[in-house]
């Protein structure tokens, strides 16, 4: 499902634990680490889509989570050819996402990562909320710093930003 301007609907998340740091996780045989997100369906809401992909992707039960917020529009991002996983169309251009915050109510024994038959992660950890910029890959950055800076009100307590990460706009 690409809508008119060659963009893919997904969703974002954003798991956040008790103190503010959030799950980064390791795609299968790769040496790249983010945050879990997948494809919406045609029948599906953003939230029905995010319930979906938490489970495949990490494992997790809506009982394992409490969504804090989402963005408020949808963010997008294109995908340089050199990674796209098929040819590209001349309509495909990337991806349009509306990322939700949550708050992790679980135990790490929830989350097995292999809940699915082809799991997309072969790791996690936590990290500071802030740490994700400086480990994305590029095209990604400039939609998880939208996400993070909008999101990031909604958590509380602000996370601590590490140092050489200016947050003025």
């Amino acid at each position: 499902m690409i809508d008119e301007q060659g963009y893919r609907p997904n969703v974002g998340i954003i798991l956040c634990n008790r103190d503010n740091q959030v799950f980064w996780a390791r795609r299968c045989g790769q040496n790249g680490w983010q945050f879990p997100q997948g494809g919406i369906d045609a029948h599906e809401t953003p939230e029905q889509a995010l319930f979906r992909e938490l489970h495949e992707e990490v494992g997790l039960a809506p009982e394992h989570v409490h969504i804090i917020g989402r963005t408020q529009d949808w963010l997008r991002y294109d995908i340089p050819a050199q990674f796209c996983r098929t040819p590209r169309s001349s309509h495909f251009r990337g991806q349009k996402q509306i990322w939700f915050l949550l708050r992790f109510l679980g135990r790490e024994e929830h989350v097995p990562l292999n809940a699915c038959d082809r799991p997309s992660f072969d790791r996690w950890c936590w990290v500071e909320y802030w740490s994700a910029l400086g480990q994305i890959v590029e095209f990604k950055r400039g939609v998880y710093e939208q996400a993070l800076r909008e999101l990031e009100p909604l958590l509380g307590a602000r996370p601590v930003v590490p140092a050489g990460m200016d947050r003025a706009e």
